[in-house]
């Protein structure tokens, strides 16, 4: 006999019954639609070939500790100069590096606004601060500041978060209107730039760069999962903020460091960005294809590597979904309650490695 474990059958039953449960698939050999490598820096192993086989695979501690080194040191740097910050920090993760910044930076008597459809990490992070918190309708900006006026006389910090390109819905943030609004209200701006960087501005940086006003944000989040092709996350700001990061983010200071090859990955991540400009070229060249293409279904509107088709309900969407994958397609549907009832999804990737043959095989399911 086992561990006894049923008290968790509970949970689990009501997954199974409502019909999103989730399960670990593999998708061997199927043409990629799903996942976020959006520049095929992982799926071409262009970051493999600069190792020497010498960095190390464990960091002995956490930063504060034993875990600090050059090379780290020297990466954060140069994304602190890449992103035209003051500094950066790197983080083991984007969800811890968003957890780390909400919990840290906002305290009790503070008030942050995020957008509606923010992603779970910094709902997370919201969660965990002691600040009173409150929705804005999703890139509402008017919406935003009829909220930041009825609490004008406010006394506390105000913080605004956002991703600036949105992980479901693909769209992107007004970002210059959510600034003039926070530099009206003095709230200061929080932008999670996860699906931006590598594929938004001439170099990859992301939105709120290639708009020039950097200067205008109190910190920008970097997550190195999706384009990037490796791992981690850092919050680029300024120096002070760093240093307040580093004494305060428990995600930070309770965690073991990134090891050297992580880092490493990082750092020729950042070497390669500028020049993939034919590869995001052709991804913009197939988000067209996609988005011109008439369509059974709902098609939200994006100009971003991520699209979502609306297929409501969690048997229809996983039946289609299947359908796609049995046809050589990986496409994965986004099931309620991860989006709203009704809203449930295909969220569709396109690459810059996905053929103008693959997209309109896709659109042809569709």
């Amino acid at each position: 006999m086992g561990y006894d474990d049923g008290f968790l059958d509970k949970k689990l039953n009501e997954r199974i019954e409502g019909n999103f449960l989730r399960r670990l698939t593999l998708s061997s050999g199927l043409i990629d639609f799903c996942s976020n490598d959006y520049l095929g820096i992982a799926t071409n192993h262009l970051i493999n070939n600069s190792f020497t086989g010498r960095e190390a695979h464990g960091s002995k501690g956490a930063r504060t500790l034993a875990g600090n080194y050059t090379l780290i040191e020297f990466t954060e740097a140069g994304i602190a100069q890449f992103h035209r910050a003051e500094a950066a920090l790197i983080f083991n993760s984007g969800y811890n590096a968003n957890t780390g910044l909400l919990s840290a930076v906002a305290q009790r008597g503070d008030v942050i606004y995020y957008d509606a459809l923010s992603h779970a990490s910094i709902r997370d992070g919201v969660r965990l601060s002691f600040a009173e918190s409150f929705s804005f309708r999703h890139n509402d900006v008017n919406d935003l500041e009829e909220k930041l006026r009825s609490r004008n006389a406010f006394s506390g910090q105000i913080f605004v978060v956002t991703e600036s390109v949105f992980s479901m819905d693909g769209d992107i943030a007004p970002i210059s209107e959510l600034i003039s609004v926070c530099m009206k209200y003095g709230a200061h701006l929080i932008v999670d730039e996860a699906h931006a960087i590598g594929v938004i501005g001439d170099n990859g940086e992301g939105v709120v760069q290639s708009l020039g006003r950097e200067n205008e944000v109190f910190a920008r989040v970097y997550t190195y999962g999706k384009a990037p092709g490796c791992h981690g996350a850092a919050i680029a700001g300024s120096t002070k903020l760093k240093s307040y990061l580093i004494n305060f983010s428990r995600s930070f200071v309770y965690t073991t460091a990134l090891p050297e090859s992580a880092v490493k990955a990082i750092s020729e991540a950042y070497s390669i960005f500028p020049v993939l400009k034919t590869e995001r070229k052709h991804l913009s060249e197939m988000i067209c294809l996609f988005q011109s293409a008439d369509m059974g279904f709902e098609k939200l509107k994006s100009t971003t590597p991520v699209q979502g088709v609306i297929v409501p309900g969690n048997s229809e969407v996983k039946k289609l979904a299947t359908r796609l994958q049995e046809n050589s397609l990986d496409v994965r549907p986004i099931l309620y309650p991860s989006v709203p009832k009704g809203k449930e999804r295909l969220r569709i990737s396109i690459h810059s490695f996905n053929t103008k043959e693959q997209v309109k095989a896709l659109i042809g399911w569709l």
